[in-house]
């Protein structure tokens, strides 16, 4: 029977978790490359960009995210979370109505300024399926806590569903200038006027 020395072992376990960290640092590269790639170009921008802009090359791309749609739904996904784990912050530095303002803003810049990322999600393809459910039970609670904590304080006036706001929000920002170029500021325009509403008197809205 071979005798595998301790000495073996401990190098290719070494090895390994070395392989494993350089994997995560590749897609780590790709989802951050993706998303400057997505924002200046659009979705549907070619592969060899991202991969470019990564420093790997266009194999290493594919072997991480085998079709268009499992790039475009890791962006997504961790744009998503960006979103949540800013919220924190906001609520313990700014009162409940402009931590409310201030993130609802940092949504908008997301959706606004990711040129075709809404089309390819409501394209029908059931790769994108997953991020319906994670955007309620990860992305609707965080603002659902938000409009909360603005409402107790007294800072707005109107009840509205946090699942809902954000789909208004989504919506404001695929109108406008179809190169992308007037979106983000139109966007956020608009977004302001919505965020105003909330603060309406609710006779003014009946």
């Amino acid at each position: 029977m071979p005798v595998i020395s301790s000495t073996g072992v401990g190098k290719a376990d070494s090895e390994s978790r070395r392989m494993r960290a350089d994997a995560r640092q590749n897609v780590v590269a790709l989802v951050e490359a993706a998303k400057a790639v997505f924002a200046e170009s659009g979705v549907d921008a070619p592969v060899r960009s991202i991969a470019e802009r990564a420093g790997v090359g266009v194999g290493t791309l594919y072997r991480h995210f085998p079709l268009r749609s499992d790039l475009i739904s890791a962006v997504f996904r961790h744009e998503m979370d960006a979103c949540i784990d800013a919220a924190p912050e906001l609520e313990a530095n700014h009162p409940p109505g402009e931590a409310l303002d201030l993130w609802i803003m940092r949504y908008t810049q997301f959706v606004a300024t990711k040129r075709g990322l809404a089309a390819a999600l409501h394209s029908g393809d059931p790769a994108y399926e997953p991020l319906a459910d994670y955007f309620s039970t990860h992305l609707a609670p965080t603002l659902d806590r938000l409009l909360a904590a603005a409402a107790k304080s007294g800072e707005i006036t109107q009840d509205v569903d946090a699942s809902e706001f954000l789909g208004a929000v989504a919506n404001l920002c695929h109108g406008g200038d179809p190169s992308g170029k007037e979106s983000s500021g139109r966007a956020e325009r608009m977004v302001q006027l919505l965020l105003a509403g909330l603060r309406a008197e609710p006779s003014i809205l009946r």
